[in-house]
């Protein structure tokens, strides 16, 4: 017998110990704090404001009106949407009140646009869920809706159904079961984009977007002025 073989039979002949699974979620909750679901979305917000996030508190039935009043206080010239039921709710309501800005839709292969694509001053996505802990949110790209569009205008606004935000990863993991399926792109952004590689001097916009708008979307129950500390 070849050495290889020898050592082969004896590693198949060694008894083998079952070793129990470690507890995920208890080592996860040993480290979260014990707070309700206003002092997490506070938590969220901070962490997310520390690193030039900027967020909007809005309800679902008026997210629309806010970004095209956001957008009014802040023009851009042009916006990338996606044929999805938010882009399109968005879309009929900047045609209403925004002629100046000119709305793109997603609906090419990447490389018979790229001009006008990386020309474009704003992509508008979706959110998968957030995470208090890190001032988190997950992105799930797809077909409809890929990376791109929050990766190469300068401007992301991403449109996030609070009641989504999980305490920590491992929480977001189990209940939207990633488990079972997961797109080539799962994002974890906490964001804009920044880098400090050169010269240790912190960079925004390097490697994406360098500004990040959060339409975050409260449910009924929660009021505005609670997850504010007062004030909208």
């Amino acid at each position: 017998m070849s050495a290889r073989g020898s050592i082969l039979q004896k590693l198949r002949a060694a008894p083998r110990q079952e070793r129990s699974r470690p507890d995920l979620a208890g080592h996860f909750q040993h480290f979260s704090k014990p707070d309700d679901e206003v002092a997490r979305l506070r938590h969220w917000a901070a962490m997310m404001r520390a690193v030039k996030t900027e967020i909007l508190w809005t309800r679902e039935a008026e997210w629309d009106a806010a970004l095209a009043g956001w957008l009014a206080a802040h023009p851009q010239d042009s916006i990338l949407l996606s044929d999805t039921p938010h882009g399109r709710k968005l879309a009929q309501r900047l045609e209403g009140v925004d002629k100046a800005l000119r709305i793109v839709w997603f609906d090419r292969e990447v490389d018979g646009w790229k001009p006008e694509l990386f020309d474009v001053a704003a992509g508008f996505t979706a959110v998968r869920c957030g995470i208090a802990a890190t001032g988190t949110l997950a992105l799930w790209p797809d077909e409809a809706e890929p990376r791109t569009m929050s990766l190469v205008p300068p401007l992301h606004i991403a449109l996030f159904d609070t009641s989504t935000l999980y305490p920590d990863f491992y929480s977001a993991m189990k209940g939207e079961n990633w488990a079972a399926g997961m797109p080539t792109n799962a994002l974890l952004v906490s964001g804009p984009s920044k880098t400090a590689d050169i010269q240790q001097t912190l960079a925004y916009g390097a490697h994406g977007p360098r500004e990040l708008l959060v339409l975050a979307v409260l449910p009924p129950r929660i009021a505005i002025h609670d997850v504010e500390g007062g004030g909208r």
